[in-house]
């Protein structure tokens, strides 16, 4: 048996799949895995053995209905394949899918539970949502392979990468906090005025390294944040996904917004301390097995628009940005008390 698994995008929710595709290849391991994914994605997967990973080039011979098509061919020129798990579901991979099921090949799908998400955001049902591996679990369990998602670390670098040994260095004897203030939508994002008065607490009791992450086109705005922090290092821009996810794993605590980076060091083992604002976890997309606590928002029974988005797109419908402004530093600081390691 040999399954084609489809998740191409975004960063956050292909992380999420490693807990559901260890759990595979750990009880099906007859189950041959085909990944049809990114390639920037591949350090997700390096230590999940039996796992095939196949790169679409989305950008020239797999671009449009005709390079779907292509793709369709080139993934069966590759290998057979006797069955689709969808995790995606999107329209290329409905267009994909379709060309398998004309070759009868049968297809699992991916339930995003849409109807749910809007009731929640509209506040007719304010309720917990299954989280997106459980609902990864559901598509191949509809295809006839019930799975448990694995446990202990789900993302683990590969052995073959080095962190630089000024950083190495500058870890030693310290607690080392990963900051992440940033996501793709200004809804999920807290006042950097806040962050820095959060950091100011922290530093107050505690002998701290901070270090800030973000993609490329954050290292502008981190360089900024960089001067207000003392004892910290902007790392945006100058890691590969390999070593950014090696140095996630080496943290004590990681602070993020709802946001890839959040779920990355999830998966890498470390604490995660999230702050929300517009979107909640009750949507299900939160850090996978961090402890309820760990996720800070103001409660829906105290401000009743929120979560006003799934995703984080939109403006703030009341236009003072209550969900995060009425988040004080003070308040974020006494949650790490709690959990500090």
């Amino acid at each position: 048996m040999r399954l084609l698994v489809i998740r191409t995008s975004a960063m956050g929710d292909v992380a999420l799949t490693t807990p559901v595709l260890r759990g595979m290849r750990e009880q099906y391991p007859e189950v041959e895995l085909v990944l049809l994914t990114r390639s920037a994605f591949k350090p997700f997967f390096s230590s999940i053995t039996g796992l095939e990973l196949f790169f679409p080039d989305l950008k020239n011979r797999h671009k449009g209905i005709r390079g779907v098509f292509r793709l369709f061919k080139d993934i069966n020129r590759q290998s057979e394949i006797d069955g689709v798990i969808d995790l995606h579901d999107v329209l290329r991979s409905k267009i994909l899918r379709f060309f398998f099921r004309l070759t009868r090949v049968p297809v699992s799908v991916l339930d995003k539970g849409r109807s749910e998400k809007k009731s929640l955001i509209t506040g007719k049902k304010k309720v917990q949502l299954k989280h997106s591996v459980e609902r990864y679990c559901d598509v191949f369990a509809k295809a006839g392979f019930p799975v448990v998602p694995s446990k202990g670390n789900w993302i683990v670098p590969s052995p073959d990468t080095i962190l630089k040994p000024e950083f190495i260095a500058e870890m030693q004897g310290v607690l080392n906090i990963g900051v992440a203030p940033n996501a793709k939508h200004k809804l999920k994002m807290w006042p950097e005025s806040n962050m820095v008065r959060l950091i100011g607490l922290i530093s107050e009791k505690h002998r701290c390294r901070f270090w800030l992450f973000g993609g490329a086109e954050d290292s502008e705005r981190l360089e900024a944040l960089q001067l207000k922090i003392p004892g910290s290092t902007n790392l945006a821009g100058k890691l590969s996904l390999d070593e950014e996810l090696a140095f996630m794993s080496k943290l004590d605590l990681m602070i993020a917004m709802d946001s890839s980076n959040m779920h990355m060091a999830a998966l890498s083992g470390t604490k995660v301390i999230s702050i929300w604002g517009g979107t909640d976890p009750l949507s299900g997309f939160s850090a996978w097995m961090q402890p309820d606590s760990f996720s800070i928002r103001i409660p829906v029974e105290e401000l009743t628009c929120r979560p006003c988005t799934i995703y984080g797109k939109g403006e703030c419908k009341r236009g003072d940005f209550a969900c995060m402004n009425w988040l004080t530093p003070k308040m974020v600081y006494q949650k790490i008390e709690k959990i500090w390691p």
